[in-house]
C-alpha cells in the first residue's frame, strides 16, 4: 500500500497515465460530466471531499503549466477564486465555455464540493 500521496487507486493510476498537455477537469458535484474522459468520482457526501482538498492533493502530484476556470467564480464563489488565483497561466472563460472545453479533458475528478463554480481545467506540464 502507498504510504503517502494519492491513495485512491483509480485516481493514482489515472494520474500516472497523464502526459504533457493533457487536461484534468477538477469539478464540483454539480458540474455536468462530459461523455468521453475517464472519470474518477470522489464525491462522498455534500462537501466531502472539498474542492480545496482535492485541488491541493492534485497539485502535490502533478506538474501544472496552465489552468482554465469560469469567470463567474470570482463573484459567485470567492473562496474557490482565491484557490485558483495562484495557478500558473490562469485563463478565465465563461462557465458555458468551460463546460464545452471539459469534453476534451483526459481525466475528470469529481469532488463533493457543494458550492457553485468550483471547477478548473488543469493543463499538465513536464517535470524536466
Amino acid at each position: 500500500m502507498k504510504r503517502s500521496g494519492v491513495l485512491n487507486r483509480h485516481l493514482a493510476g489515472a494520474l500516472a497515465e497523464l502526459g504533457h498537455g493533457d487536461e484534468v477537469l477538477v469539478c464540483d458535484a454539480g458540474m455536468p460530466i462530459p461523455a468521453g474522459p475517464r472519470v474518477v468520482d470522489l464525491a462522498f457526501v455534500a462537501g466531502v471531499p472539498s474542492f480545496a482538498q482535492v485541488l491541493a492533493g492534485l497539485l502535490a502530484e502533478l506538474v501544472v503549466e496552465g489552468a482554465t476556470a469560469a469567470e463567474e467564480v470570482r463573484e459567485a464563489n470567492p473562496e474557490a477564486a482565491a484557490l485558483l488565483a495562484g495557478l500558473p497561466e490562469l485563463r478565465m472563460i465563461t462557465h458555458t465555455e468551460l463546460k464545452e472545453r471539459s469534453a476534451g479533458a483526459r481525466l475528470v475528478v469529481r469532488t463533493g464540493e457543494a458550492r457553485p463554480y468550483a471547477n478548473v481545467l488543469l493543463r499538465c506540464g513536464v517535470f524536466f
